[in-house]
Order: structure tokens, then sequence, then C-alpha cells
């Protein structure tokens, strides 16, 4: 699907563009989303550039994420998409920068685009050339991951409550689901390094274009972009340490669950050592022989079942005083 945007006195308006007619003359910013080989081609022929397949945006190497090509700069940034869903997923997005229109290409619907396309029907002084809704879309972009970050973080603090906070005076210890908890912990690290990455890919999209040559670029807008890419900057260093947050939380999840298996062990190793003593001699006096001691007399069967809940006794209070139970 095309989408041309055109910029008027109250914002920036979209319009889709229909199959087979030409882009709008004077779009500012035009918007590929999931496009056919077909729109690829009307958009590469009419404006003279090439526009990168899914494939080749998916390389990982920088020189084939930003380059400048026939005066075109071209900017393949990682996004992530479906933060609010159980399985976070991280999409590539081409900016391809001409003299006058912004393109950008991609195969997913982040939150973000719809955000700032909402912002500038609104505001048509912060949409005023390509480069600024360029710069528009890149700060709905890190907003977004920082909005993610702030929520990782809120939810490392829950977990954190909820494995070390201990039971009130009076009330019985609970039993923990640490399964359920050890999966929101995969899944807070999950996100956390698709933020990352996509911070990493951000940062080295802002200094390229604050070094490249634009007939656009104006101090007001380097300066904005410097902004940005100290923004950048400081919440990668966040995330790292969000990042050692999870691996803590995830440490000291797998010590809990550790502690509860040695208490049951524990349980089980007493339990064994109190019943053993009783089976013993419960045992010999089940012994199949015509002679056993006290076995002739009255109160033989009564002393054995008194011989037996003594010695199951007398280590269990024992284990008692040591502070073993």
């Amino acid at each position: 699907m095309i989408s041309s945007f055109l910029l008027d006195d109250t914002g920036l308006h979209r319009s889709e563009v229909a199959p087979g007619a030409p882009v709008p003359e004077r779009t500012l910013w035009i918007d590929l989303l999931e496009p056919s080989a077909d729109e690829e081609q009307r958009v590469e022929s009419q404006l003279g550039i090439d526009v990168p397949t899914r494939e080749e945006m998916r390389e990982i190497e920088t020189s084939n994420r930003l380059y400048e090509e026939a005066g075109a700069l071209y900017m393949t940034a990682t996004v992530v998409t479906k933060i609010d869903t159980d399985r976070p997923e991280s999409g590539q997005v081409t900016f391809i920068l001409t003299p006058d229109t912004l393109v950008t290409n991609r195969y997913a619907d982040p939150l973000p685009f719809r955000r700032y396309i909402a912002y500038a029907a609104r505001h048509a002084a912060q949409c005023t050339s390509a480069i600024a809704v360029l710069a528009g879309l890149l700060e709905a972009l890190v907003n977004r991951i920082a909005d993610v970050l702030e929520r990782i973080g809120g939810d490392m603090d829950t977990l954190s409550s909820e494995v070390f906070t201990a039971p009130a005076p009076g009330m019985r210890r609970r039993t923990r689901d640490y399964r359920a908890i050890l999966e929101r912990v995969g899944r807070a690290g999950d996100l956390n390094s698709k933020a990352r990455e996509a911070l990493s890919s951000l940062s080295r999209l802002l200094v390229f274009l604050q070094q490249a040559e634009h007939p656009q670029m104006n101090t007001e807008m380097r300066n904005r972009l410097r902004t940005l890419s100290r923004d950048v900057t400081q919440m990668s260093d966040h995330a790292g340490f969000i990042a050692s947050k999870v691996q803590f939380q995830l440490d000291a999840t797998l010590g809990m669950i550790n502690i509860d298996q040695n208490n049951i062990l524990k349980i089980f190793s007493v339990a064994t050592v109190v019943l053993l003593p009783p089976s013993v001699i419960g045992a010999i006096f089940g012994m199949n022989f015509d002679l056993i001691p006290t076995s002739s007399q009255p109160w033989g069967f009564w002393g054995a079942i008194g011989m037996m809940v003594l010695s199951a006794v007398v280590p269990w209070w024992a284990f008692k005083r040591l502070g073993w139970l």
C-alpha cells in the first residue's frame, strides 16, 4: 500500500494512492506499507531511487543499512513491534531521504508511526520538510522504546517484591509459582534485548544522518538530531542496567527454587532418619524365629511398640534441638 502525505495549513494529511496512479506532486512523505513489487517499481521510477527489498533490509552490515546513492540517503533501522503482546518482534524500517521527499518502506505497522501520523495531522509547524518528518518519526520511535524500558523496569520491581518480600507476621508462607516468575523474567529479558538492538540501530542511523550532507539540514535540525542522539545513548546505558537487573532477578529466582528444593529434600531426609529405627525394631521383632526375647511375655507387644515410638521421638527431638527442623 502506498500512502501519500501532503502538508497544508493544519498539518500533514494522508491519502492512499490508487493502484496505477502516480504519487501526487509536492508529496512530503511517501509511506510504503507491505508494498508489492509493482508498487515499489512505481515509486522507484517516479523518484529515481532504488527501494530495497525485504531481504536487503534484513542485512546486518552497516554498509548495507546506511549509505548514500544518487543524492538520496538510505537508512535502515531496527524497530520493536507487537510490544503489547506475549511475543514482541523485531522488524526493519528503511528511510530514504531525497532532497525533497521522505520515503519509508516497512513491513510492519508499529505504534510510533500511527502516533506520529495523528500528531503531524494537527501540527503543521513540526513537519515543514522531509527531514523534519524523519526527525519526528525517529523521536516517536525513541519515545516508544523509552516507554518499553520504563515498563520493563516496573515489571522487575514487581517481580523483586514477589520473590523477596517475606510474609507478614502471623501469616502462613505461601508457595510461589516460580515457573510463572521465570516466564515473566524471560519475557522481560527478551523484550529488553530487542529494545537494546533497536537503540543500537537508531544510534548508528543518527550518527550517519548528522554527518551526511542534505539541502534541508540546518543548524536547528542538527541540534535536534544531536539531542536525540544523546537520548539514545543514555537510554542504551539504562537498557544495560535493566539487563543486569533481569540477570540478577533470574539468578535470584533460580536460587529461591534451589532453596525450596533443598527444604523439601531435608524434610524427606529427616523423615527417613526418624522412621528408620522403628523399621529396624519392627523388622527384628517380626522375624520368624522360635525364640525372640520378650516375645512370650504379656507385655512384649506393647514393649516393642514403645521402643519403636521412643526410637522415632528421640531423633526428632535431637533434630529439633539442633535447629535442623
